[in-house]
């Protein structure tokens, strides 16, 4: 399988962090269609099918990432 690029990764996970607030203040369409492009593509890049798994997948292929994040990918 091809892995994405740690630093395309952390682009994406920030890019979503970013957005998700956004839509938190505002609840605006236009924040949450670009939310879920951001998450097809997390998604499409971990090999997962839910934006929560992909961010778990995406933020433990970082550099630093911790042993103790390992068990949110089991499942």
């Amino acid at each position: 399988m091809l892995r994405a690029h740690p630093a395309m990764l952390l682009e994406l996970v920030e890019k979503y962090e970013a957005l998700e607030l956004l839509h938190a203040r505002q609840g605006k369409a236009e924040v949450r269609r670009r939310m879920d492009d951001v998450a097809y593509t997390l998604c499409v890049s971990t090999g997962t099918r839910d934006v929560d798994a992909a961010l778990a997948a995406a933020r433990h292929r970082l550099p630093g990432a911790q042993v103790k994040d390992a068990p949110l990918l089991a499942g």
